[in-house]
């Protein structure tokens, strides 16, 4: 190949590589320059702006809390945690676990060692002793 040829090509590719570094460039420096206009920092906000801003989670706030198989469950309801704290703890964690963690009276029976009736018993017997509990406090 011709080395004046070569030498063109070479000139042409850089010639190429320049103006595409100039264009993304002028392109990156225009979108800073876009949001520098349209963004503020959250230093620059008045604390009433900030606080239009903010948004506080109320998870488990107020909330009762019980420890079911090394889990923890949380009651908002006032009434029904007051009603379940009264309860023994054996028929409390029947009732948490069937109702919270979904879990059949055979699944129940087989964590806490008891028979499936025995179960089935306990969560049907408490269940209308918490119901009366609920009643009595409204």
């Amino acid at each position: 190949m011709n080395p004046k040829y070569e030498e063109h090509i070479q000139h042409t590719f850089d010639s190429y590589c320049k103006s595409v570094l100039k264009r993304t460039a002028r392109e990156l420096y225009g979108e800073i320059k876009r949001r520098g206009e349209r963004e503020v920092t959250f230093s620059a906000l008045s604390s009433r702006e900030l606080a239009a801003l903010a948004v506080e989670d109320e998870y488990f706030t107020g909330a009762y809390v019980f420890d079911v198989l090394g889990e923890s469950v949380g009651v908002t309801d006032c009434d029904l945690a007051e009603a379940l704290n009264v309860l023994p703890a054996d028929r409390r964690e029947i009732v948490l676990m069937s109702y919270f963690f979904d879990m059949s009276d055979r699944e129940i029976a087989e964590r806490l060692n008891m028979a499936r009736r025995t179960v089935a018993y306990k969560r049907t017997s408490t269940i209308k002793e918490l119901k009366k509990f609920m009643e009595s406090e409204e």
